[in-house]
């Protein structure tokens, strides 16, 4: 419990730059992007502390990059937690709102709510998906599960898919307000080391145990001196600081690396936001037969649909559902 806080709204993605030392970084404030994301379904406590981090794992990455249509991360395991699912959608236009959207498939009989939550997912793999939309080949990176948690997955993806060091440090939780109500508030800062134009990344001998790259075995010299002094500043923050809504996100980044020289940029806002439709449940649909359109079809002749992220329900003929329907048209 993080308590007490005024309410404040935030839902917004900051970038800076930290000339110094050559790392870019992004900060995160979310609070009723949380509430409408987790108020659709009823989670313990463990699993929504899970989809919150990946919402800002999402919202910090998502931000990084010049995306034109969806960023997806993805953890699928073989324990009681099988999916977490979040998308990023990219603005359309200059300064309008990114969108965001999640959620986790789990088997409530078997989750252990005294346990830590990341040690629900088991063995699997985390995965980072970005669609650029029609005409574009989706790209698609996976790692193991490994590290402990969801934000080190993600380190882990950085350094071994793009030989990125990349640190995430982030805190949620539920704010107490001073009118006696309570929300849901999260913040967190990333930051990652990016190479001079034109160099050559260098992997350093003898990888960590499990045979993944970390931050250390990509940089050396007075980059890893560098990146390891930003490290120890950011581990300075709080979970106060950081959740807000007290200090300010750029007066934050302003006050933990101030002699880094850090650049604040325009901040981008973050929203809930989900895409889907009758149309495209249907279009969905459209590659079964319909002998498999009967064995979807309820008592009372219907073809139900629910979206896991937003809860919406759709409700179908069977005989306008399926290939062959599609084809009489």
């Amino acid at each position: 419990m993080i308590k007490p806080l005024n309410k404040k709204p935030d839902d917004r993605v900051l970038p800076f730059q930290l000339d110094v030392s050559d790392i870019r970084g992004r900060m995160a404030r979310l609070d009723s992007v949380l509430d409408e994301i987790l108020s659709q379904h009823d989670y313990p406590v463990i699993i929504e502390g899970l989809v919150t981090e990946m919402v800002l794992l999402t919202a910090l990455i998502g931000q990084t990059m010049k995306l034109r249509w969806k960023l997806s991360l993805q953890v699928r395991g073989n324990g009681p937690v099988r999916l977490i699912a979040t998308d990023y959608y990219g603005p359309t236009d200059d300064g309008e709102p990114a969108k965001i959207r999640a959620y986790a498939s789990y088997d409530s009989d078997k989750v252990d709510l005294s346990a830590k939550g990341f040690s629900q997912i088991g063995k699997g793999h985390f995965a980072i998906l970005i669609d650029q939309g029609q005409d574009t080949t989706p790209y698609q990176g996976i790692t193991p599960i490994s590290g402990g948690s969801l934000s080190a997955c993600a380190e882990t993806y950085f350094a071994q898919s793009e030989q990125l060091p990349t640190r995430f440090s982030l805190a949620f939780g539920h704010s107490q307000e001073s009118d006696g109500s309570s929300g849901r508030r999260a913040g967190g800062i990333m930051l990652q080391h990016m190479p001079t134009s034109g160099e050559h990344v260098a992997i350093q001998e003898g990888a960590s145990s499990d045979g993944l790259l970390r931050a250390s075995d990509i940089l050396d010299g007075d980059d890893n001196e560098n990146w390891s002094r930003v490290n120890l500043l950011l581990d300075t923050a709080d979970e106060l600081e950081m959740v807000g809504p007290l200090l300010d996100p750029g007066r934050l980044i302003q006050l933990l690396f101030h002699e880094e020289n850090p650049r604040i940029f325009e901040t981008q806002k973050i929203k809930f936001g989900c895409t889907c439709s009758e149309d495209r449940v249907r279009q969905s649909l459209s590659i079964y037969s319909a002998k498999d359109i009967v064995h979807m079809t309820t008592k009372d002749n219907k073809v139900t649909a629910d979206c896991q992220f937003c809860g919406s329900h759709y409700t179908f003929e069977p005989s306008t559902l399926g290939f062959e329907a599609n084809s009489t048209d």
